[in-house]
């Protein structure tokens, strides 16, 4: 398995780093030749291709050092990374990373302390700092927010004489009055509430089959999701103390506001197998108000020619309770490279403010907050992911199982999202697993 992972990476080429085809593993090298660098396909990899390419045709030629780019599948390059890791392989210099693995493979990196980050949101750096030290560079920065039909809801918003209607259904949504509210002002009740205020169940008159659309099904990514809502709530996935607590009242809270909905059906039964496409579906074609989305989400959404239902009527809120999960997509420098030095030189200009803006240009999302808001006119959400991301932002804690235990989250919760069994023996199966995880 290991031959086949280092031949597919090193496609059949002999090393050629700055220190040679002898160089060992984990020197320096001489600062120039060949850069090897993973990364993985989509809107990632075709921006930092254009990147790469202006890079090898200008500043790396006055550095000496030129990046070879090796994508491989969304699916398979972590694994197959880890794989060279554990191998202490030097055939890549420059591994892809993330928040969520950071700690995991943060063995086989080398610390960044000669890179300059203060560019950066500092919650994306802090994302992948393990034990103090930063070991990857911030690429792409993922957050979510509110996406909702602002026809819709400014609609209610100017006819009062739908608010009585609105109190009755808040009511028995929640068992208490409400009046609507912006979208930039809901909490959690409010988000339940106008959930069955644009269910046809709740409220025969919507112009909605559905409030919203869930993304509950069991995967490490909906714990992501999900933890706007126990953040949201004031929890968190550990205390003051360091340890697990997702047993909580505001875990239950958390739950509960996912269950509520999907039992009451102000959410398709579909939610159960639902994440970011069948989110993006649901807006897509009018059949949900509005929905919890990744960002990238929202550029499809207001495309005419992608979203001719719905273009110019989607517009961007905060998350519910103003918390977001943040995390970046990252490089990071092999501990074994026997290139460091040149390696390092790339990891330097990706750092820079041009590299981002013109990864920007290329279809990324940089997580530089100069760079999003002087470049709002390539994607009309950069000024908002600046913003939530300043304002709300939040990272969970990074240990070397992190990865893990958004899985174990997801395997723990997402029946009781979706109303199976009772949500606090859940939620003590969620906190027992991810304690294991934190050691």
């Amino acid at each position: 398995m290991l031959t086949a992972v280092g031949v597919a990476l090193a496609g059949c080429t002999p090393s050629t780093g700055g220190g040679g085809s002898n160089a060992a593993a984990g020197d320096e090298g001489n600062g120039q030749g060949t850069v090897k660098m993973v990364l993985w396909p989509g809107p990632e990899g075709d921006a930092m291709s254009k990147v790469v390419a202006a890079y090898n045709a200008g500043q790396g030629q006055q550095d000496k050092v030129k990046v070879d780019m090796t994508l491989l599948s969304r699916q398979d390059t972590f694994s197959k990374e880890s794989t060279l890791m554990a191998a202490k392989s030097s055939q890549q210099d420059i591994y892809f990373v993330a928040s969520y693995n950071v700690g995991q493979f943060s063995n086989a990196l080398e610390p960044l302390g000669d890179v300059d980050a203060s560019n950066y949101f500092p919650v994306a750096v802090d994302g992948l700092k393990y034990e103090g030290k930063q070991f990857a560079l911030p690429l792409d920065v993922s957050n979510h927010f509110l996406l909702y039909r602002k026809d819709l809801l400014d609609t209610l918003l100017s006819d009062k004489g739908q608010w009585g209607a609105y109190a009755a259904v808040a009511q028995k949504a929640l068992g208490e009055k409400r009046d609507p509210k912006p979208a930039e002002q809901w909490d959690w009740d409010d988000y339940v509430a106008m959930s069955a205020w644009f269910s046809k169940n709740a409220n025969p008159s919507s112009p909605t089959q559905y409030g919203t659309i869930l993304q509950a099904k069991n995967l490490l990514y909906n714990t992501m999701i999900w933890d706007d809502v126990l953040w949201g709530e004031g929890g968190g996935w550990t205390g003051s103390d360091g340890k697990a607590a997702l047993d909580s009242e505001a875990g239950l809270k958390a739950v509960n506001v996912y269950r509520s909905i999907y039992t009451n059906g102000w959410t398709s039964k579909d939610s159960s197998q639902a994440e970011f496409p069948e989110t993006q579906a649901a807006l897509k074609a009018g059949s949900a108000a509005f929905a919890l989305q990744w960002s990238a989400g929202f550029a499809e959404l207001n495309d005419p020619a992608k979203s001719p239902k719905v273009a110019g009527k989607i517009a961007i809120a905060p998350v519910p309770g103003q918390k977001t999960h943040v995390h970046a997509l990252a490089v990071a420098l092999n501990k074994y490279s026997g290139n460091k030095a040149a390696a390092k030189k790339f990891l330097g200009y990706l750092a820079t403010t041009d590299a981002m803006t013109a990864y920007a240009k290329a279809g990324g999302i940089p997580p530089v907050p100069s760079v999003l808001k002087a470049n709002a006119s390539i994607n009309p959400a950069f000024d908002k992911i600046s913003e939530s991301i300043e304002k709300y932002g939040y990272s969970v804690p990074v240990f070397p199982n992190t990865f893990q235990a958004y899985s174990k989250i997801a395997e723990a919760l997402s029946g009781a999202w979706v109303g199976q069994g009772d949500a606090r023996t859940a939620l003590q199966t969620a906190n027992a697993d991810l304690q294991k995880l934190l050691g």
